[in-house]
């Protein structure tokens, strides 16, 4: 870690997130933020440009081209840093902070390179301690997340593994519309909760039960559970 105040970035496409970020994190003395970015490219230039100690790292941002924007950022600073060496300087580590609890999120980002990840809820001081503790090579998690780990670098690497390829079949938004939908919303809630038409909703969940091979969103709903995704 670098001499002087612990650095940060914050990576978030939602303003008021990185706005209250900064602001609960303003009580410790020790975390300086040296710059935030709302998508992928911010987020790479910004690692570039200042070499933080932390990245607080959303998991899902728009820019992303190959992978889900938060491990398409991973790979991307990882493949810079390697390219760049900082010749000495500070190592990046990253922890991710989501909304999302699910487990495809938090296994994606770990097996990318994150060090950690917490969810939305976490409060302020929690939040400091995690960062500090990532900066000096900790793994951190949220109580329930802990698991998700290690069940896909355990033993049950190969459940987590068949998994991963269903879920690839699947587009991000028809990922999010089914988890949804698995968990008992209805087609108009589904609509009003991601800003898209019935009729979008509708044809998202008929490509879910295609792909997966479902016949009915009942099926959606243990195929889920069975899964842990909800």
């Amino acid at each position: 870690m670098s001499p002087g105040p612990l650095r940060l970035v914050i990576v978030d496409d939602h303003a008021m997130v990185r706005s209250g970020v900064r602001t609960e994190l303003s009580s410790d003395p020790a975390i300086e933020v040296v710059a935030e970015a709302a998508d992928v490219e911010q987020a790479v230039a910004a690692v570039h440009a200042t070499r933080p100690d932390v990245v607080l790292l959303d998991v899902h941002l728009p820019g992303g081209t190959v992978r889900p924007g938060g491990s398409e950022v991973l790979q991307r600073c990882a493949d810079l840093l390697a390219a760049q060496p900082a010749d000495g300087g500070p190592s990046v580590r990253f922890l991710a902070l989501s909304v999302s609890d699910a487990a495809e999120d938090v296994i994606a980002v770990i097996r990318a390179g994150a060090r950690g990840y917490v969810t939305k809820t976490i409060s302020g001081p929690d939040l400091a301690s995690a960062v500090h503790r990532v900066a000096e090579g900790d793994a951190v998690f949220s109580p329930r997340l802990a698991g998700f780990v290690l069940d896909a670098f355990g033993t049950g690497a190969g459940e987590v593994a068949a998994v991963e390829d269903e879920l690839d079949r699947l587009s991000q938004r028809e990922r999010e519309v089914m988890r949804l939908i698995a968990r008992g919303y209805a087609y108009k809630e589904v609509a009003k909760e991601l800003f898209i038409s019935v009729k979008t909703v509708e044809t998202h969940v008929s490509a879910v039960l295609r792909k997966l091979q479902l016949s009915s969103r009942y099926e959606l709903t243990r195929w889920a559970a069975d899964r842990r995704l909800l």
